[in-house]
């Protein structure tokens, strides 16, 4: 049977326990400092009534807190709710009371907030978890199992009730254990985190998985391009996750200031959370003198595809990597039947950790298998070597007179022009076609181009019917939660 979550950090305290856990601004932590501030903060839990099978949130920017309260949970067997801390009122009101939490942990950035979402008898400052142990009694011990409730991660949906999904013990353990293999990590990495431990991405791919493999683990307070750029070279940090917007601000911050960073430390960077642009990885390669790699997973199914630290051959051109271990993967026609090698079609996964079910809603989880793996949504192929492509989101398609059109698709054309900085593609309303394809596009520091000279640059490259015909210049485009560009805000643009 697999361990838990928190008896994968004691045996990595068991068997160093002087080494650096974790780093966040003037403090830092080693891994018998971590295992008895978890041991702190599971006592001041008890004295809140958490125990077995309770639930709790934290609401916060990125600190320490947030993992001592991640494995004060598992060492509890209580059921721990990340929120990010740029949620508005009622969406963190939605998920208090969806994940029946009993308890909100937060801190000044986001106080006015929770005081506005829940009720005062429920809310707790963060800092509250490492509040003085005098009096309080010793942890009543309770039996947890890898196959037991852990974690509730509400998705990031800008419309409609987000997503609840509910992760157990052996599916974060079974995620470090197949990423730790498939990059290579080792006691000897140090990975800088600057995605939102509020998201499956940062606090789990990131921080727990750092940890897990007994490496240091270095945590920034928020992004900001330039906290990331000297943060890798001053923590000496080997891995280093993000998503493309992340890595066009890197390099947009060092273009227009004509600044080099020395990055050679920096073994990975990976990349997730929406398509990679060929041409930004080329000019953050150009610049930098490190590629950055494709990753693929989603929160319901983690990991699925990616680079091999000891894969000998490069990945080809366009692809997301090879299947991760122990992933089971079909590729599906609509009528259910197995796609050949090079054919799009629905991309199915189990990985090694796979979510048990959506909170409270057995009809969506119903919907989200078939014959026991999870419905991922993309659009996908594979080569005769192995190596995975995604190809679009089904949902995204754009439909044009009968024609599907594939977003990802138009973007790698347009962002391959040298003026565009950054792009983003959705289907608007069209009395004639249907639908037809609409591109935003931010322009590169010091460049210009016209919406004419682009469309003559994609039509020279992709199929008429593909090319937008209607291109608005923005000067940024919204970012949803995740970092990810909100393009079901673009689309409510255009239907109104």
């Amino acid at each position: 049977m697999s361990k838990t979550v928190y008896a994968h950090l004691a045996a990595m305290i068991e068997a160093d326990a002087d080494k650096v856990a974790l780093r966040f601004e003037a403090e830092t932590l080693t891994y018998r400092a971590l295992g008895e501030a978890v041991e702190l903060a599971a006592r001041n839990l008890q004295a809140l009534q958490v125990a077995k099978d309770t639930v709790f949130s934290a609401y916060a920017q990125n600190c320490t807190e947030l993992m001592i309260a991640y494995y004060a949970a598992a060492r509890l067997g209580a059921v721990f709710v990340p929120l990010n801390p740029n949620l508005t009122a009622p969406e963190v009101e939605y998920a208090f009371k969806h994940s029946g939490a009993t308890i909100l942990f937060h801190d000044g950035f986001v106080g006015d907030v929770a005081r506005a979402a829940v009720p005062a008898g429920s809310l707790y400052p963060l800092k509250r978890l490492r509040a003085p142990a005098d009096g309080l009694p010793a942890l009543e011990e309770a039996t947890v199992t890898a196959e037991d409730d852990f974690l509730i991660i509400y998705t990031s949906g800008s419309t409609g009730v987000p997503k609840a999904i509910l992760l157990d013990h052996a599916a974060q353990v079974g995620a470090a254990t197949a990423l730790a293999s498939m990059w290579g990590l080792t006691k000897g990495d140090v990975t800088l985190v600057a995605l939102p431990l509020g998201y499956l991405y940062g606090l789990s791919t990131g921080a727990a998985v750092g940890l897990q493999s007994g490496g240091t683990v270095a945590i920034l307070r928020r992004f900001h391009p330039r906290d990331v750029l000297e943060g890798l070279i001053s923590h000496d940090a080997t891995v280093y996750h993000g998503v493309p917007t992340m890595y066009s601000m890197m390099l947009e911050y060092c273009e227009q200031r004509g600044l080099r960073y020395d990055l050679s430390g920096v073994r990975a960077l990976i990349c997730a959370g929406a398509p990679l642009p060929e041409e930004m990885q080329q000019r953050f390669a150009d610049r930098f003198g490190k590629a950055i790699q494709n990753y693929y997973a989603t929160t319901e199914a983690t990991p699925v595809f990616g680079t091999f630290a000891n894969d000998p051959k490069p990945i080809p051109r366009g692809a997301v990597g090879r299947a991760a271990p122990g992933l089971q993967v079909r590729i599906i026609r609509p009528d259910g039947t197995d796609c050949e090698n090079d054919e799009d079609g629905e991309v199915l996964v189990r990985a090694a950790a796979t979510m048990k079910r959506y909170l409270k809603s057995p009809e969506q989880t119903d919907a989200a298998f078939r014959e026991g793996l999870f419905r991922t949504g993309d659009l996908g192929r594979r080569d005769g070597d192995g190596y995975f492509y995604l190809t679009g989101r089904i949902k995204d398609i754009i439909i044009r007179g009968g024609a599907n059109i594939s977003p990802s698709e138009v973007e790698e054309v347009l962002s391959s022009h040298p003026a565009v900085q950054d792009i983003a593609v959705v289907g608007g309303p069209d009395r004639i076609f249907g639908e037809v394809p609409v591109a935003f596009v931010v322009v590169r520091h010091g460049a210009s181009i016209t919406q004419e000279e682009l469309i003559s640059y994609a039509e020279r490259i992709m199929s008429d019917f593909k090319v937008p015909r209607t291109i608005h210049f923005e000067a940024e485009l919204p970012l949803g939660l995740t970092g990810k560009f909100d393009k079901k805000a673009l689309k409510a643009r255009l239907q109104a």
